[in-house]
């Protein structure tokens, strides 16, 4: 799912009963999603006491809520002028050095906040934490280890002791699934308990959905969202996941009317200072409801009066509507209007994925400018799979799939190759066609005005593989013969001989069904053993090859050289 700042301040309204009001309206606004009126809130307190770190910083996070970057990172810094080495402070200017890809200028004011706190200030810890579980080129192992010590009373004497709160261990949750792999399970238990210390706490249900989606586990995710919706039926931010799921364009989850009727839910409930936001989730009901020209002129005219990261999402929508109303000429105009203000280098997974659907879609005459438009989709598809750090196998797949249909043999191995990888590296067992998956693209990428004996190498080892994992089937041993055979095509020196006659002891148990192979192996032995003057085996293979091949053109060749030699040596 895709990732939104996290609301680090779950419950803190909950569990502050001392604070001003104004305060815990803030905090209970970021809990909600409402980053616009939290903003205002914390305006109002920074203004009066300049001073308030806790204040401060939460501004700052409001401003990330809204996508605000530079805003919230002049927060920060004014915040540091009024209170010089404020650890919380420093945390969040370590927030915004992860999110400009700063990661060792980041883990410097990190570890400066920490040792200031020695690990046991619980909002300096969950800043951190937060931090390097929610942001591309975080240190996850480094967020865990700050919550772990937070919570580790050992050897603390009694008044030190820290009672943790649902929120502590919310934030252990995400460390942990931010980790991923075996550690969903610790996450699951962190978030069970949260809820055993606030038995309605939506947020905790939610992310619970959150670890089962990234187990592909997609129908025990949405039940998970779906009690986070009744446990509160005012938290926001689970309809967005929903909208979210139903709109993520894979099996068992697609679904347009869901995916309106959740975003729909979601508008209600979002903060309705949030004009411009609103306002583009209304362009994109349009979208939605496939009113693509409604989308399209809304979202131009929201542009002028839109944020920088606002701006982004409206172009990214004008060149998609132009996309999925068959204007493939205008989707291409916007598209590249959009990458040559933002810079390729700040591209982002969705706009390649976009890039290489609508490059994908533009048809020319000119063989040479459609083979050059086509090169750019793939190219776009495979950035598309190489840029987020979340690996994905569908996505793997796709990206193999594409480059075989579009016959870069290459290519597509490579991605196969990557497919299985991955799948091995998250424990799946690979199946038979994987491996041939390779193996195959790689003998058709050997193909050409000369072989390409380096193909039919890689091809070679990729069946060898699968006729190791799979030895009952016949299908690894035959294409081991043929790859050995891609690089002996006058069949001289043998090399596919024993690999063809693996495969020959298997597949003659169903002649009829493995005709076509048998004839091939049959055909390469036969010439093989012609070329060495073996007789008996040269016979042996014509009698086999006879009745299911009788018009062979080898054969017959064969039986001219044979009786011209026979008449020549009585010419003699």
């Amino acid at each position: 799912m895709n990732k939104r700042i996290s609301t680090i301040t779950a419950l803190l309204f909950l569990a502050s009963a001392g604070m001003a009001q104004s305060v815990e309206d803030g905090l209970k606004n970021l809990y909600y999603g409402k980053f616009a009126s939290a903003k205002q809130a914390f305006e109002k307190i920074v203004a009066a006491k300049p001073t308030d770190e806790r204040a401060t910083y939460y501004l700052g996070i409001s401003e990330l809520g809204l996508e605000n970057k530079a805003a919230a990172a002049a927060v920060f810094q004014k915040g540091l002028q009024a209170i010089p080495n404020s650890p919380l402070l420093t945390a969040g200017m370590g927030r915004i050095d992860l999110l400009n890809g700063n990661a060792s200028g980041a883990r410097q004011k990190f570890d400066a906040a920490t040792a200031a706190t020695k690990g046991k200030n619980p909002e300096v810890a969950r800043a951190i934490a937060d931090a390097n579980s929610e942001i591309k080129g975080g240190d996850r192992q480094y967020a865990l280890t700050t919550m772990q010590t937070l919570l580790n009373n050992e050897g603390a004497k009694k008044r030190d002791v820290y009672n943790a709160t649902a929120t502590d261990y919310i934030e252990l949750g995400d460390a942990y699934r931010a980790l991923g792999g075996e550690n969903g399970g610790k996450a699951i238990a962190a978030y069970e308990k949260a809820l055993e210390m606030e038995a309605n706490n939506a947020e905790a249900v939610m992310k619970q959905g959150h670890v089962n989606y990234n187990a592909k586990l997609l129908q025990q995710a949405v039940a998970d969202y779906a009690k986070a919706a009744s446990l509160d039926p005012n938290y926001a931010p689970v309809f967005y996941e929903l909208y979210q799921f139903y709109y993520t364009p894979r099996p068992q989850q697609f679904s347009l009317p869901k995916a309106k009727e959740y975003l729909q839910k979601y508008l209600a409930l979002s903060d309705q200072v949030d004009h411009v936001k609103n306002e583009y989730f209304l362009a994109s009901i349009m979208f939605l409801d496939k009113d693509y020209d409604g989308a399209i002129n809304k979202a131009k005219a929201l542009i002028p009066q839109a944020s920088d990261a606002y701006k982004t999402k409206l172009e990214r929508m004008i060149a998609d509507a132009y996309l999925q109303k068959g204007d493939s000429l205008n989707a291409k105009k916007s598209i590249d209007e959009y990458v040559s203000k933002v810079g390729e280098a700040k591209l982002e997974p969705i706009d390649y994925k976009l890039l290489s659907e609508i490059y994908g879609r533009i048809k020319y005459q000119d063989s040479a400018t459609q083979s050059q438009i086509d090169q750019k989709a793939l190219g776009y598809l495979e950035k598309f799979a190489a840029s987020d750090t979340v690996r994905d196998l569908e996505r793997y797949e796709g990206v193999a799939k594409a480059f075989n249909t579009a016959r870069v043999y290459n290519k597509a191995a490579e991605w196969y190759q990557k497919y299985l990888d991955l799948k091995i590296e998250q424990k799946q067992t690979p199946a038979a066609v994987d491996y041939f998956n390779i193996g195959f693209n790689y003998y058709r990428a050997s193909a050409g005005t000369t072989t390409d004996t380096s193909m039919l190498g890689k091809a070679l080892v990729a069946f060898t593989d699968l006729a190791t994992k799979f030895p009952e089937l016949t299908t690894g041993y035959y294409w081991q013969g043929m790859s050995s055979a891609g690089n002996d095509v006058e069949a001289k020196t043998g090399i596919a001989v024993p690999y063809f006659e693996k495969y020959i002891s298997l597949a003659e148990a169903d002649t009829e069904k493995n005709k076509a192979g048998l004839i091939k192996a049959y055909t390469y032995l036969m010439v093989y053993y012609y070329n060495k003057d073996d007789k008996t085996n040269l016979q042996k293979y014509m009698d086999k090859v006879s009745p299911l091949d009788p018009n062979s053109e080898a054969m017959k060749q064969i039986k001219e050289n044979m009786t011209s030699k026979a008449s020549n040596k009585k010419g003699q």
